[in-house]
């Protein structure tokens, strides 16, 4: 068995010899084969997988599909009635199979190939942390927080012109969805929502006071996030997209880093249920970058996180997500995905992206974020594709590919790091908060705005970017991804850059 790879999934590993020690969480390419079955090993040890079964929503689980799931050598979780999603556990490899004969039942599968727990012993990676001599050279002008002048991406999308004028709603909330949220951070405190925070990895809300924290080895991504959306403006460290919103902690990444569907689907469910107006969504759903309808477990686990991500949306929420580091093009007729599934065994697989889906990101409603660097050009990894972008923002790239105008000094994003500490991190990760960020002012500007109108505002107001060709990011003669499309709706900033002084204003 390989070592697995996990999938917290947006921050980009800048290629080595590049000018920046400014290096970050590393993502993975994920791909998987069209179809793997549960390992056999793991049914000789009687150790238990997870599967979502997917029934009618309705008031309760039937009794009926109850008998039939115990039958079957599972154990009920938790039951997600509003949406009909069931959280199982079995140590029987043929429960999935039995288990979609029984009458009621719509679709199950497995949500990982590797038994419970992730064997994972792979490491993220680091972002590069401030120094304090850093911290204190920062020069910031009247009115700024400390850290500002290194914000390169804050006046990208005139943010640091909306805040003239607001700085948000704190009746607004935006949920990381994500690795977990640090909420002592000084940056992070003040902006904090308790109620709309929780721990969803097991798949089942844990509401324990700071369950929604990561761990002292756990990823630092949600808290990066996190500052990105909404670190206050209090005279402390930098300053988010809006900094005067709520933002809260919904934890759904296991501490080896893996995002499975039972956790992201208890995630959007919390998040619909505890009044949340945008969530963001830096990460795919594992152990398969491309989820493939024609196999019976990877089709349950589209179903189950479309119910959940469409529930949130009814509720009032706009989902936002990242579109992936890989520089795929997600309108090409195939691609091949050589790293799923990432919990244990890849292998190289050629699917079609318009059938084989990386969830949530392109699930119907779901905000698509590519990435752009310092020059407001497509960042070298950001994935891309005509009709999947919807709209673009800042997520860094090599400060040697797109260089920052002084005082800024690094093409990375700054954000806020566990501890009370501030670093740099890439990545469409970083570009889906900001969007989100856009999307809390626009929610602020119009509180009684429904989730269409929203998103509908957000696109009307972005500034059309026409496509960048020859798209040559390194410089070596070599074209390195094709933009197809026009300036107000092309494949690499579809609607064009996202535009916080028009949330504030429109």
């Amino acid at each position: 068995m390989t070592a697995p790879r996990k999938r917290s999934r947006r921050v980009v590993a800048i290629p080595l010899g590049m000018t920046m020690a400014t290096a970050l969480a590393v993502l993975p390419n994920t791909t998987a084969s069209a179809s793997v079955t549960a390992p056999q090993d793991a049914a000789a040890d009687a150790t238990p997988l997870s599967y979502v079964v997917n029934v009618s929503p309705g008031p309760g689980t039937s009794s009926h599909v109850k008998k039939a799931i115990a039958e079957a050598g599972g154990t009920i979780v938790t039951s997600y009635d509003q949406i009909g999603v069931i959280v199982v556990h079995s140590s029987d490899a043929g429960f999935a199979a039995a288990i979609r004969k029984v009458r009621g039942v719509e679709s199950a599968g497995a949500t990982r190939t590797a038994p419970l727990p992730a064997q994972s012993t792979t490491d993220l990676g680091a972002p590069k942390v401030l120094t304090a001599q850093e911290v204190a050279a920062a020069d910031a002008e009247a009115g700024q927080d400390p850290l500002q002048p290194l914000q390169w991406d804050l006046p990208a999308i005139k943010a640091d012109k909306a805040h003239e004028k607001s700085l948000g709603s704190p009746d607004v909330t935006v949920a990381v969805i994500d690795t977990g949220v640090d909420d002592t951070h000084p940056d992070i405190a003040p902006n904090f929502d308790r109620e709309a925070s929780v721990n969803c990895v097991t798949g089942k809300p844990d509401t324990a006071e700071g369950a929604w924290r990561p761990g002292a080895d756990e990823s630092p991504h949600g808290t990066h996030v996190a500052g990105e959306i909404a670190a206050a403006k209090n005279g402390v460290g930098m300053t988010g997209v809006a900094p005067g919103v709520k933002v809260s902690g919904i934890k759904v990444s296991t501490p080896a880093g893996f995002f499975y569907t039972e956790a992201v689907v208890c995630g959007f469910v919390w998040a619909a249920e505890h009044g949340v107006d945008v969530t963001n969504n830096s990460y795919y759903t594992d152990p398969w970058y491309f989820n493939c309808k024609d196999d019976p477990d990877q089709k349950a686990l589209v179903e189950a996180v479309t119910r959940a991500s469409r529930y949130a949306e009814r509720k009032g929420a706009v989902n936002v997500a990242a579109a992936g580091n890989e520089n795929y093009d997600l309108a090409a007729d195939e691609i091949t995905d050589p790293s799923s599934p990432n919990d244990t065994t890849p292998s190289d697989r050629v699917i079609d992206p318009s059938e084989c889906l990386d969830i949530p990101t392109q699930l119907p409603g779901v905000v698509t974020v590519a990435s752009t660097g310092a020059k407001g050009i497509k960042s070298s990894f950001s994935n891309h594709g005509l009709g999947v972008i919807d709209i673009a923002a800042p997520g860094g790239d090599s400060t040697r590919y797109q260089t920052p105008a002084p005082p800024a000094t690094s093409g990375l994003i700054l954000g806020t790091l566990p501890g009370g500490k501030w670093g740099y991190m890439a990545g469409t990760s970083m570009a889906s908060p900001h969007v989100a960020g856009v999307a809390a002012l626009i929610k602020s500007t119009h509180p009684y705005a429904s989730p269409a109108l929203v998103k509908a505002l957000l696109y009307a107001g972005a500034d059309a970017t026409a496509c960048t060709d020859p798209y040559d990011i390194d410089g070596d003669g070599k074209v390195d991804a094709v933009c197809e499309g026009p300036k107000n709706r092309n494949g690499f900033y579809g609607w064009g850059m996202a535009d916080a002084l028009d949330a504030v204003t429109k």
